[in-house]
C-alpha cells in the first residue's frame, strides 16, 4: 500500500469547508422548495430531467443514476409522486423488464410554479455571493472533480 499523503492545515481547511458546503446547501434547496412548492429536492430534479427530454420520459435506472440514487430509492420517490399525479409508470416498449418514467401534465405544472423560487434560492445561496471570476472558477473546479469523481458523465452531462 502506497504511502499515506495526509492533509497539510491548508488542505484540512479547503476540505472542512467544501464539506459543510455539500452538506449544508442542499437542506437550504429542501427546505425552500418544500415550503414553497410542496417538492423535496429530489422530487425537484425529477422533473427537471423529466422535463429536458424529448418525450418527458426516461428509464427509472437512468434517472436513479442520473441522481445519484439507488434504484431502491429512485424507485419509492417515484411511487410517491405517481400518487400525486406528477409521474406515470409505463413499461419500456424496448425491454421488457425496464420501467420508464414519464412527466405528466401535472408534473409540469408543479415544476413550473417551483422553477422560479428554485432558482431564486440557488441564486440566493450560491451564484449572487461569488463574482463572475469566481463563478467561471467553480465551474472549472467542478469540472476537474468530476472528471475524478463521475468519469463517465453519468451524474451530469459536461
Amino acid at each position: 500500500m502506497a504511502e499515506v499523503r495526509w492533509l497539510n492545515d491548508d488542505e484540512i481547511a479547503a476540505w472542512l469547508k467544501f464539506r459543510a458546503v455539500i452538506e449544508v446547501l442542499p437542506g437550504v434547496l429542501d427546505s425552500q422548495l418544500r415550503r414553497d412548492a410542496n417538492l423535496t429536492h429530489m422530487e425537484y430534479q425529477v422533473l427537471a430531467m423529466l422535463s429536458e427530454t424529448s418525450d418527458a420520459t426516461l428509464r427509472m435506472s437512468t434517472l436513479a443514476a442520473r441522481s445519484n440514487a439507488t434504484l431502491t430509492r429512485m424507485s419509492h420517490v417515484v411511487t410517491r409522486m405517481s400518487a400525486r399525479g406528477l409521474l406515470e409508470r409505463q413499461a419500456c416498449v424496448k425491454d421488457g423488464r425496464a420501467t420508464n418514467v414519464h412527466l405528466t401534465s401535472a408534473g409540469r405544472t408543479a415544476l413550473t410554479a417551483a422553477a422560479a423560487g428554485h432558482v431564486c434560492q440557488v441564486r440566493s445561496s450560491l451564484i449572487d455571493a461569488l463574482t463572475p471570476e469566481q463563478l467561471h472558477q467553480l465551474g472549472g473546479i467542478c469540472d476537474v472533480i468530476l472528471d475524478r469523481i463521475d468519469p463517465d458523465g453519468i451524474v451530469t452531462s459536461r
